[in-house]
Parts: structure tokens; C-alpha cells; sequence
């Protein structure tokens, strides 16, 4: 049971989406053979320290978890572990993989993992989350790092290909974070984080969902244009972004709470899809060329 608090603390799933996101990057960057080491002990650094951030995003953020449905039965929450014993525990994570990216992968992405924790555990969580309806667009940069360091960790550079990775993600935040919001209204508003839809209205968070949908269709055919990708990733994230537009514009004309986390679920599965359509994509054009 112990083990299974623990790593609740990690956000499992959240990481195990990160690294998705994070190979598919190191499988992108150009490199003259296939990046084994970065593909096992980069992930496992940056998985690391991504389970780092995750722990203390539970205690910083304890006050109002206790206080919101959604997170009541977090492991802190309950008094399953205590903070001290999440700060220790956060600590080996972190220095765990910060060792492994620094002498087994380059120091750039050790810099660069290490700011996206700073960014996603002290920036966002103890700060923006609070100060600003806009507070997960401001704060989503770190979030969005993990193709970035995947990238870096093979070429040891930053590239506009690797950029535009982290602008998909970017840009894919607001309408997935803010399908949640709107289908947790209440519970925003009981643990007084301002929201957009708690500050704004829940009709001008879904105008705003429906905006971002639109750019993200437009980001997310990018690297077609620019020749990183075939027609194979044109194809698949063109369905995928229709069945998002969707989902998006249903909850759009409708007031059913139910749409909201349709649409949010709806979220993490495209993203998963347009990653793996990148990965297939990339290796399909491989091997048509060899």
C-alpha cells in the first residue's frame, strides 16, 4: 500500500505521457544512430525528476486539496505520508535525476529539466495557479519542455523543429486544462484558484477552449509544411484534430457538464495519437528512403 501511495504522488500517468512525448523527440532529432542511451537513461532522468515535480506539486498544493473533490483522497491528503516524508522522497527523485542527466546524458538538458520542475513545482504551483486566470497559458512552457529534452538529449542543441514540438503541447494546454475547470467549476471556486471559468464565466472559457482548438489545428499541421513529417502524420492528425474540433464545439453550444470531460479525456488520448503519428510517420519516411 506504501508503494502505491508513493507512486500516486508521481503522477503516473501524467509522466508516462511526458516521456511519450519526450522519446518522440529523441527519436525525431537528427542523429546518425538510433539514441539508446538517451532513450534509457535520458528517459529515466527526466522521468525522474518530472515524478520530482509531481510530489511537490501534492504538498504545496495541500491546503486546497483538501478542499476539492477531485484531490480529497491524494495520499498527503489522508495523512498516508506525511510532507516531510514526500520532501525526502521528492529530494532522492530529483538529485536521482539530475546525476543521470548530467554525466550520463549533457548539461544542457540537465539545465533544461531542471528549470521545467522550477517552472512546474515553484512558478506555476506556488505562484501563477494563484495570481491569474491565465495562470496555466503563462505556466503550460513547462509542461510543454519534455519533446524539447528529448531533442536535447540526443544533438545536446536546441533546434526550431524542437521548438515546435513544445508549441504543440503549448498550445494544446488551455483547452485541456480548461475542460477540466469547467466540468470542476464548484471546485475552483470552494478552493479560491481562479480559474478562468470561475473568473470569467464558463462561456467565455469555452469561447476561448474553441480558439485555441482552432490554433492548435493550425500549430499541429506545421510540421507537415516545413517537411519534418509525411502525409501519413498529415492525414492522422487532420482526423484528430476534426474529432477535437468536435468535442470542442459540442461543448461549445451545450451546457452539459458531461461534454466538458468528454472533451478533456478526448484531449489526453489526441495528444497521445498525434506523438505516436510523429514517431510512425518519421520511421515509415526511413524506411521509404532506404
Amino acid at each position: 500500500m506504501t508503494i502505491k501511495n508513493y507512486l500516486e504522488l508521481c503522477k503516473p500517468r501524467v509522466v508516462m505521457l511526458m516521456i511519450l512525448t519526450s522519446m518522440v523527440g529523441m527519436c525525431l532529432a537528427p542523429s546518425s544512430s538510433f539514441p539508446v542511451v538517451p532513450m534509457i537513461f535520458g528517459n529515466l532522468g527526466i522521468a525522474f525528476v518530472a515524478c520530482a515535480a509531481a510530489a511537490l506539486n501534492h504538498i504545496a498544493d495541500l491546503h486546497i486539496d483538501k478542499l476539492m473533490g477531485r484531490t480529497q483522497n491524494r495520499p498527503i491528503v489522508q495523512g498516508k505520508i506525511s510532507v516531510k516524508n514526500s520532501l525526502i522522497f521528492a529530494g532522492i527523485l530529483c538529485f536521482t535525476g539530475m546525476l543521470l542527466l548530467v554525466f550520463l546524458i549533457n548539461p544542457l538538458t540537465a539545465i533544461l529539466t531542471f528549470l521545467s520542475l522550477m517552472g512546474y513545482a515553484v512558478v506555476y504551483t506556488l505562484y501563477l495557479k494563484h495570481a491569474t486566470p491565465q495562470n496555466i497559458v503563462i505556466g503550460g512552457i513547462a509542461g510543454a519542455a519534455p519533446p524539447l529534452l528529448g531533442w536535447t538529449a540526443v544533438t545536446g542543441s536546441v533546434s526550431p523543429e524542437s521548438l515546435l514540438l513544445v508549441l504543440i503541447i503549448y498550445v494544446w494546454t488551455p483547452p485541456h486544462f480548461w475542460s477540466l475547470a469547467i466540468y470542476r467549476l464548484e471546485d475552483y471556486a470552494k478552493a479560491n484558484v481562479p480559474m478562468l471559468p470561475h473568473t470569467h464565466g464558463v462561456a467565455y472559457t469555452k469561447l476561448n477552449i474553441l480558439l485555441y482548438t482552432i490554433l492548435l489545428t493550425c500549430v499541429t499541421s506545421l510540421p507537415y509544411f516545413i517537411h519534418m513529417s509525411g502525409k501519413l502524420y498529415f492525414a492522422g492528425v487532420s482526423i484528430a484534430n476534426a474529432i477535437f474540433l468536435y468535442y470542442v464545439l459540442r461543448l461549445y453550444f451545450s451546457n452539459d457538464r458531461k461534454i466538458a470531460i468528454a472533451t478533456f479525456w478526448y484531449s489526453i488520448y489526441y495528444l497521445g495519437i498525434l506523438f505516436l503519428l510523429l514517431l510512425i510517420d518519421h520511421y515509415w519516411i526511413t524506411r521509404a528512403y532506404l
